[in-house]
């Protein structure tokens, strides 16, 4: 679905739309990146970010559709100019061009390889009228509020930073297993307290 906080940028969310019982399936790739790709000042991920999400809107057609390619023609680098057996369900749209200026090279390398290994364990993963659509750009927050041992902020007592928004999850499970651990810290805390 459409996530975009800001005008001429496109993000979407691997997210389902509207419910789970929607006409495809819906499955994400995330490839890291790390402080080392966006070097600078301490909110240079947020612009690493940000460009990353007006390039995806240039890509899209300057329409907020997302830039979307079929897996085939995404792994062939060649630009998708008409959907095959799949239609996405992504609003307000998806517009086909050539993903590989969506992300870094290493990136778009990195889900080269690994939707044919994906597709050994899921079959069908790497068919190739399936459309990738792009980009998800907030898997987890650009900045991370650092934590203590005890997951306490090491600036202010009493705040425990969880899951993505804290920049220590990159997804739902991730994020439920961070806010499991905050949780257990908290409870030992509390009952140190008392």
């Amino acid at each position: 679905m459409a996530a975009t906080s800001e005008a001429e940028h496109v993000v979407t969310n691997g997210m389902s739309q509207y419910s789970r019982n929607e006409r495809n399936a819906n499955s994400g790739i995330v490839v890291g990146i790390t402080p080392e790709d966006y070097p600078g000042h301490p909110l240079a991920g947020i612009d690493y970010q940000r460009r990353l999400e007006a390039h995806a809107y240039v890509l899209g057609g300057k329409t907020y559709a997302a830039p979307g390619q079929l897996v085939g023609d995404f792994l062939a680098n060649t630009p998708s100019t008409s959907f095959g057996k799949v239609t996405p369900s992504y609003l307000p749209d998806v517009h086909l061009c050539n993903l590989a200026s969506a992300l870094p090279d290493y990136a778009i390398e990195a889900i080269r390889e690994a939707i044919p290994a994906f597709d050994k364990k899921i079959p069908g993963f790497a068919m190739p009228d399936a459309v990738l659509t792009g980009v998800e750009t907030r898997t987890s927050s650009p900045i991370r509020i650092k934590r203590n041992e005890h997951y306490q902020s090491i600036n202010t007592k009493g705040l425990y930073p969880a899951g993505e928004g804290a920049g220590y999850a990159g997804g739902i499970l991730s994020a439920a297993v961070d806010g499991i651990k905050v949780a257990e810290a908290l409870a030992l805390d509390m009952m140190a307290i008392k």
